[in-house]
């Protein structure tokens, strides 16, 4: 359960989260707040579907609240003066080779709270980011992926 485990953080990932706490602090529960408010000035809450929903939405919101605010409580800041770029690590930017495509590819290692595969932000906890982890400029790397295997070539590591 992520309640008993540390949240690995980039400083970037970090305020992401303190950003969408805040908002939905001060934005999201006001606005909930008013609808339900609304909802209830129509009448009977017993059949009142506008009511029901923003009761939902709140719990939802609620949820997530406490969700970020755990996050952040169990949370590890990774400083990025101290990734070291001879081998990766969480928070470090590696550049492939995609050897089966022959493609180039540059990978951010992050904590799994962080990952975004569109932002090519992969977690240490995937089969990827765990076959990169500790490898060195140089090092040829076999994945196991959905597909099958894949084979990456380290090209470079950076922060």
């Amino acid at each position: 359960m992520m309640a008993d485990r540390e949240v690995v953080l980039t400083a970037q990932g970090l305020k992401k989260l303190e950003d969408e706490l805040e908002l939905l602090k001060t934005v999201r529960r006001k606005e909930i707040a008013e609808r339900i408010k609304q909802a209830i000035a129509f009448g009977d809450i017993s059949e009142n579907s506008e009511y029901d929903e923003a009761k939902n939405e709140q719990a939802q919101v609620e949820d997530r609240i406490n969700k970020l605010e755990t996050m952040l409580r169990k949370a590890v800041i990774i400083d990025e003066e101290d990734i070291n770029t001879d081998i990766v690590s969480i928070g470090s930017i590696v550049q492939v080779n995609d050897l089966e495509f022959d493609e180039i590819v540059e990978y951010t290692i992050v904590g799994s709270t962080e990952a975004d595969p569109y932002e090519l932000k992969i977690s240490n906890e995937s089969p990827v980011g765990r076959a990169l982890l500790g490898t060195k400029v140089g090092d040829v790397v076999e994945v196991q992926i959905p597909d099958g295997v894949t084979k990456y070539e380290i090209l470079k590591i950076t922060r």
